[in-house]
């Protein structure tokens, strides 16, 4: 059945949106098209596909705007995606589906809890990501021969945050890959290289669960600041300097993350 689309990026973080009006029916069919649909010789190809559903506001979904399904590349689905949640943002505005046509706040329903995306009058996007969670703490990893000392940290999903002092030795594609399924690991997990360039700036670069390397990674950002802090390395907020672009971060003691950056819409289609 044919599907109407929208190519979204954040930062060079891709998704597949599913029009409005399209709900796909769930299961074994619905994972093998996603897995297709991103596929980057034979589909349109993405990082991921985002459906998006509004809420009727009843119940327990009171105060809740939409619901906000993401899918990895692999077909996984995904608890939580900042990029994504950026692209949704300016996707619902776009097309109109706020009940108030000035709404510039959403509140959107995601496997890992709420998340609000706020439009800026800059063209941005800041959303609230919600309290960093604990997670493993600092614990010890090896890849190829080589040990590292891992920050871990819980965005909705799971990051291990690796401080370098030279990301360009980063071994990203083949490193990633052992280390997202390590034994401490048993749904698998999000990996982060990162280089403290100055006390307002850090490099890093990702290896996402279910997608491999990708240019730019919305919670893994949140995740690397939260870890920066945690061991001394940054202040109140930063400038998360990824293969795609920049993201600002902050975060203030006992509150939530707050994430600010791009998102645009690249095209629309019928595949």
């Amino acid at each position: 059945m044919p599907i109407n689309f929208s190519k979204w990026t954040g930062l060079g973080n891709d998704f597949v949106l599913y029009e409005p009006g399209q709900t796909p029916e769930y299961g074994a069919a619905f994972t093998e098209r996603v897995i297709k649909l991103c596929d980057r010789r034979f589909g349109i190809g993405a990082d991921g596909v985002v459906i998006v559903t509004p809420m009727d506001n009843d119940g327990c979904t009171k105060g809740v705007d939409f619901e906000m399904r993401i899918f990895n590349a692999d077909g996984s689905e995904a608890a939580m995606c900042g990029n994504a949640t950026r692209c949704v943002a300016k996707y619902i505005r776009s097309r109109g589906l706020a009940k108030d046509a000035d709404t510039k706040v959403f509140t959107l329903h995601t496997k890992s809890g709420l998340v609000k995306p706020a439009l800026l009058d800059d063209g941005r996007v800041c959303v609230d990501m919600g309290l960093p969670r604990n997670f493993l703490g600092s614990i010890k990893l090896t890849a190829d021969s080589f040990d590292f000392t891992a920050e871990t940290v819980s965005m909705g999903n799971p990051h291990a945050v690796i401080f370098v002092d030279d990301i360009e030795k980063i071994q990203l594609e083949k490193w990633g890959s052992i280390l997202e399924v390590d034994k401490q690991f048993p749904d698998r997990c999000n990996i982060e290289f990162a280089q403290v360039v100055t006390p307002t700036q850090i490099r890093m670069r990702v290896w996402e669960r279910g997608c491999g390397v990708t240019m730019a990674c919305g919670t893994g950002s949140c995740a690397t600041l939260v870890a920066a802090q945690r061991t001394g390395r940054v202040g109140v907020e930063a400038d998360i300097v990824l293969d795609g672009g920049v993201l600002h971060i902050k975060h203030e003691e006992g509150g939530p993350v707050l994430m600010t950056g791009p998102a645009e819409e690249v095209f629309k289609g019928r595949i």
